[in-house]
């Protein structure tokens, strides 16, 4: 489904740079051109916020891009890498943007999620009925939730236009 989107909107930007990172790496062997995801994601909006939700590595490596979306105007969340006893990894910012989402719920009027996974679709819902927000998804489609591409007001498939949203990674 197609929503109306019209330049009065207020409209803010969540985006789970994990999620899309693997899903463009994994299907495409490619990275994520985010300065056109954001360009699209606004569509000619006013944007309250763009938020990007990073996992800090051990080497550091993500400085520069880290630098590449502030300089886009993406703000950083940044979050460290946890490593448990026997190795076990956690990267997940999934109660941080959800709450964040709540957050900006009484200011805006649209919320583009970038993230296909299907954990928020409760958020999806309480934003709907609680402040009436309009919801875009927009993710990859072929590594997206079933259940977060019917709970979206509209879902934009980015591998719908992979020339437009990808990069190739130069080896």
């Amino acid at each position: 489904m197609t929503v109306i989107k019209h330049k009065a909107q207020r409209v803010a930007i969540l985006i789970d740079v994990q999620n899309l990172y693997h899903s463009a790496k994994n299907i495409y062997n490619a990275r994520v051109n985010f300065k056109e995801v954001l360009k699209s994601a606004v569509a000619g909006r006013q944007l309250i916020r763009a938020m990007a939700y990073v996992i800090r590595t051990e080497s550091g490596e993500e400085k520069t891009f880290l630098e590449a979306l502030n300089k886009i105007g993406i703000e950083t969340r940044i979050k460290d890498l946890q490593i448990f006893p026997g190795g076990v990894k956690k990267a997940d910012w999934d109660v941080g943007i959800a709450m964040d989402a709540v957050k900006l719920g009484n200011s805006i009027d649209a919320l583009v999620l970038m993230s296909g996974d299907g954990d928020f679709v409760p958020l999806i819902d309480y934003l709907h009925q609680v402040f009436g927000t309009q919801v875009e998804v927009a993710a990859f489609g072929r590594s997206s939730s079933q259940r977060i591409k019917e709970a979206a007001d509209e879902f934009i498939d980015l591998g719908a236009e992979p020339a437009k949203y990808l990069m190739q990674i130069k080896n």
